[in-house]
C-alpha cells in the first residue's frame, strides 16, 4: 500500500506542475504590469516633447475626456478654436494641450494662443484640424510627466 501511495503522490505533483507554473507566470507577469505603472512617459524629438501612455485603468480612473480641434468662423476669418479646458500653463507661462493620436497614448504639443472668447480659445498656431484634444484629465497627465522627470 505504501508503495501505491507514493505513485499516487507523484501522479497528483506532476498533475498540479503545469497549474502552479501557469499561475507563477500569472503572478509575475501582474507584478510587472504594477511595477511599470499607470503611465509609460516618453520624450520625443521635435516641438512633441513628451508622449503619455496609460493603462486602461489608468484612464478610466483618470475619467480622461476629449473635444476635437474645430474651425469657427470669428469676424469673417475661419480659426482653429479649442475649448478653453484643453490648455494647460507651465511655470514660465507657456501654453500646451495634450491630443489623443491613438486609444490611451496622450502627446503634449505648444499651443499659441491668440484670444479667449468665453470657453473657447482662438488658436494661431497649435494641433491640426480635427484633432482630439484632452479636455478632462490633462492636469494629471502633466502631473504624470513632471514626477516621470524628477526620477
Amino acid at each position: 500500500m505504501n508503495r501505491h501511495h507514493r505513485w499516487m503522490l507523484a501522479i497528483l505533483l506532476a498533475a498540479c506542475l503545469p497549474l502552479t507554473l501557469t499561475s507563477c507566470k500569472q503572478t509575475s507577469e501582474a507584478a510587472a504590469d504594477e511595477e511599470a505603472g499607470p503611465a509609460k512617459v516618453e520624450h520625443l524629438q521635435g516641438d512633441e516633447p513628451t508622449r503619455v501612455t496609460l493603462t486602461e485603468d489608468a484612464a478610466k480612473r483618470l475619467d480622461i475626456q476629449t473635444a476635437t480641434i474645430q474651425e469657427m468662423t470669428i469676424n469673417g476669418v475661419q480659426r482653429r478654436v479649442i475649448p478653453y479646458a484643453a490648455i494647460l500653463y507651465d511655470t514660465e507661462g507657456n501654453t500646451w494641450t495634450y491630443t489623443n493620436p491613438e486609444p490611451l497614448v496622450f502627446v503634449r504639443h505648444r499651443i499659441v494662443v491668440d484670444f479667449i472668447e468665453g470657453e473657447m480659445a482662438v488658436l494661431s498656431d497649435g494641433p491640426a484640424l480635427g484633432s482630439a484634444v484632452v479636455v478632462v484629465g490633462a492636469e494629471e497627465l502633466f502631473g504624470s510627466e513632471l514626477e516621470f522627470e524628477e526620477e
